[in-house]
């Protein structure tokens, strides 16, 4: 890919304006666009990491990055699916 083709000022391009195809297991291929405007590359780069904290991907490295035990598994999943379950009944209320 050269810079003509893009039509975009200098070596952004190249690192890449968009990322795209970020894999997750339980959701399939999700696309992220994250737009440089003007030379800001900080601020493209907070948007990024504030969408990836959004999809969980930093949770599911931090799960995967040791092993779990399958009963450790269940007891995560189970208190995982209490928070919902109690979160759905505060909103419940509230409405």
């Amino acid at each position: 890919m050269t810079f003509k083709e893009n039509g975009a000022p200098g070596p952004l391009k190249a690192l890449g304006f968009y990322l795209k195809n970020i894999v997750s297991k339980k959701k399939g291929v999700r696309i992220l666009d994250i737009r440089v405007q003007g030379d800001n590359i900080e601020k493209a780069i907070k948007d990024l990491k504030r969408k990836l904290q959004m999809e969980g991907l930093f949770k599911e490295i931090k799960k995967r990055s040791f092993y779990e035990k399958p009963s450790e598994k269940i007891r995560r999943k189970q208190r995982e699916a209490q928070k919902r379950r109690l979160k759905s009944l505060r909103s419940k209320r509230h409405a």
